[in-house]
């Protein structure tokens, strides 16, 4: 659900609103969203922190994150009825949408904290997104899958149960973010601006306006199921940032592991990957406290 801001703009006109007219791509995994960015082919970005942290860290220093939507993850692990607890991981597969994305760090975390860790534990497949993931699981391609809202309340619907509930874990990290390129802020700065206020707005409508967020959840992601919806609707609006917040402790969770590999990673303050001059604008100029006064 953290992913559809852009969805709900398209569809409240908010783009229209801000004469804003561009395309918009669904890509799978942060890593390649990230190569999209530097390569030229998109200039901003709603995805999750590892890649553009991963890029920064190697020198793509004009990565540069401008906003956020979600600072918690809250993936979870799901299974069938043959693994009951997550020290009955040991052993088994994990489907995640690809090695680095949100899933794959979700499930690093959560199993270290039951002793548990990837290769000498349990091992990983990737799959591609969230519905190839549980399509895997369906199939006995994969043992458990890390899925994302809604797609674990449709597991549940179908007789899995969760391992790990992410929300409880409250492991920080830039899981949903506005990316761009600094470059890009100097030759359209403007825009980016009023790209940002849309996103407000849609914020603003995902808080406050339940129904409008399922009809456009039914009409990109095909869930109409009200249970669903309202499941992943209760997990999701708990932990997003309705003033479009980055948290820079977000970020360090993402240097800290990104460390692990990488020992520049040391070196990097989160404040370095942060430029919230939009956010304080709208916050200077009282166009947030306006927008959320508004019934």
């Amino acid at each position: 659900m953290s992913q559809s801001y852009p969805w709900i703009a398209e569809d409240a006109g908010l783009f229209k609103k801000y004469n804003l007219d561009f395309q918009q791509v669904f890509i799978a995994s942060s890593g390649i969203v990230t190569a999209a960015l530097l390569g030229g082919d998109a200039d901003m970005t709603l995805t999750g922190g590892v890649g553009n942290v991963r890029a920064y860290v190697q020198g793509s220093t004009d990565v540069v994150f401008v906003g956020g939507v979600k600072n918690t993850m809250t993936q979870t692990l799901v299974a069938g009825a043959n693994i009951k607890k997550p020290e009955d991981v040991k052993g088994k597969k994990i489907g995640v949408s690809r090695i680095g994305s949100n899933t794959h760090y979700f499930s690093i975390q959560a199993m270290r904290r039951f002793n548990m860790e990837p290769g000498r534990d349990f091992s990983f497949v990737q799959t591609g997104g969230d519905p190839e993931t549980f399509a895997a699981l369906v199939g006995g391609g994969i043992d458990v899958a890390c899925l994302t809202p809604p797609t674990d309340a449709k597991a549940l619907a179908q007789g899995y149960h969760y391992v790990v509930y992410g929300p409880d874990l409250k492991i920080p990290y830039a899981a949903t973010a506005f990316v761009t390129k600094r470059s890009v802020i100097a030759k359209r700065n403007q825009v980016i601006g009023q790209f940002m206020r849309a996103m407000a707005e849609a914020s603003k409508i995902a808080h406050t306006d339940r129904e409008f967020v399922y009809k456009v959840l039914g009409k990109y992601l095909r869930v109409t199921d009200r249970k669903v919806l309202d499941s992943a609707y209760n997990a999701e609006i708990k932990v997003l940032e309705p003033r479009l917040v980055i948290k820079s402790e977000a970020l360090d969770a993402i240097l800290e592991e990104v460390a692990q590999i990488d020992p520049r990673a040391k070196k990097v303050k989160a404040q370095e990957l942060i430029d919230n001059r939009y956010l304080d604008e709208m916050e200077k100029s009282g166009f947030f406290d306006q927008l959320w006064a508004k019934k």
